[in-house]
């Protein structure tokens, strides 16, 4: 009897879903979200950044098949285990952590919810809506900024939704490096 163990061996879909992490961290930390449309560049409003981005690599993924959806999985771990190490960087104590991030997770799907249903109405509105509900609070002074980054999310999207799938699916998220 033979065993074959591939304990050392990586997981080439979380290989992948790292990869595809790093490219949604690379784009929620882009100085011009912040800078030019407006962003809140805090801890939450950065939360927020890295959510967004991955909410749309995980909708196209969602569109791929059994390969996407697996893809998307691993990358949704990805995030929170990078999120649960943060906290703990942090020194929030191990009792905390988990209730931390079940809270993120909640977080986390309400907002992709949220994005989902208005790119598939294709209203602007309603993602201005939803980014000014979480980002500033319905602060008057946020108005204008949720609707920079209502246009982003839509743009940042019609991208992802336009890149080849053999490219996402490989780990690389090409479509938004240039922009």
């Amino acid at each position: 009897m033979r065993f074959s163990l591939n304990l050392f061996r990586p997981d080439p879909v979380k290989a992948r879903a790292a990869q595809l992490y790093q490219a949604v961290l690379t784009e929620a930390r882009k100085p011009r979200l912040y800078a030019d449309l407006g962003a809140p560049d805090t801890v939450d409003g950065r939360f927020d950044m890295i959510i967004l981005h991955a909410a749309l690599v995980m909708r196209r993924l969602r569109d791929e098949g059994e390969s996407g959806q697996k893809l998307a999985q691993a990358l949704f771990g990805r995030l929170f285990d990078d999120m649960d190490a943060a906290l703990r960087e942090m020194g929030i104590g191990d009792m905390s952590v988990g209730k931390k991030i079940k809270a993120m997770a909640e977080a986390f799907y309400g907002r992709a919810a949220a994005y989902d249903a208005a790119l598939k109405s294709a209203d602007s509105g309603q993602m201005k809506a939803v980014l000014w509900r979480n980002l500033f609070d319905d602060a008057p002074d946020g108005e204008p900024a949720a609707e920079a980054l209502a246009g982003h999310a839509f743009e940042a999207d019609r991208q992802i939704q336009a890149m080849p799938a053999e490219e996402l699916l490989e780990g690389r998220l090409t479509a938004l490096a240039a922009a």
